[in-house]
């Protein structure tokens, strides 16, 4: 697995966490610094820190289920994605209403955040424990710092622009995910190399 196709899985792991970011930066009358470092840095830290679990907890088994690792990787990442669809398709319409502007921020609550939105993260990471002499310290780097990114970046959109971009950045995000689950089964079952 090549750096573009970690990257692309790492935007489309984000995206749960753009849509939380989203919703931090509505709460603020104008951009806190200070917290959008922290919601990005938590974000980041723990999209890194999960896949690094599921390589750990995979690679334990990895041997045992080789002849069918292209399967489990599949259907973990179309999991995934196709929740994140839905997910967005249920929010097209739903708004975000903010019932305090410059609240302090809760560390704690976003800590809680952070793990939820990188569970997905932790599926993913047992995946990459099937590819053969995967990087796995080059791809938490990649994932961590395009999920820091793009928190960061969802921050300002929610802040300027609302929860406008919100549901459409799920739905990309889960399409991503199909799309390397797809890939990585062709791949390994008709010999095919998409990129």
């Amino acid at each position: 697995m090549g750096i573009v196709e970690i990257f692309l899985i790492g935007v489309g792991l984000s995206m749960d966490a753009f849509a939380v970011a989203i919703c931090k930066g509505l709460g603020m009358t104008r951009i806190n610094k200070k917290q959008l470092f922290v919601i990005a840095a938590f974000f980041g830290g723990f999209q890194a820190l999960m896949p690094l679990l599921g390589f750990l907890l995979g690679s334990t088994f990895a041997e045992k289920i080789i002849a069918i690792d292209h399967w489990v990787a599949f259907i973990l990442l179309a999991y995934i994605g196709c929740k994140m669809i839905a997910d967005a398709i249920k929010e097209w319409n739903e708004e975000d209403v903010v019932v305090e502007m410059d609240s302090p921020m809760d560390i704690k609550e976003v800590f809680l955040l952070a793990i939820a939105t990188s569970i997905d993260a932790l599926a993913c990471g047992i995946t990459f424990a099937f590819e053969r002499d995967f990087n796995i310290i080059r791809a938490i780097l990649i994932i961590g710092i395009t999920t820091f990114a793009i928190s960061a970046g969802g921050v300002y959109v929610g802040n300027i622009f609302g929860d406008r971009y919100k549901a459409k950045a799920q739905l990309v995000g889960g399409l991503i995910l199909v799309f390397m689950g797809v890939k990585i089964l062709l791949e390994h079952t008709l010999g095919i190399k998409i990129f």
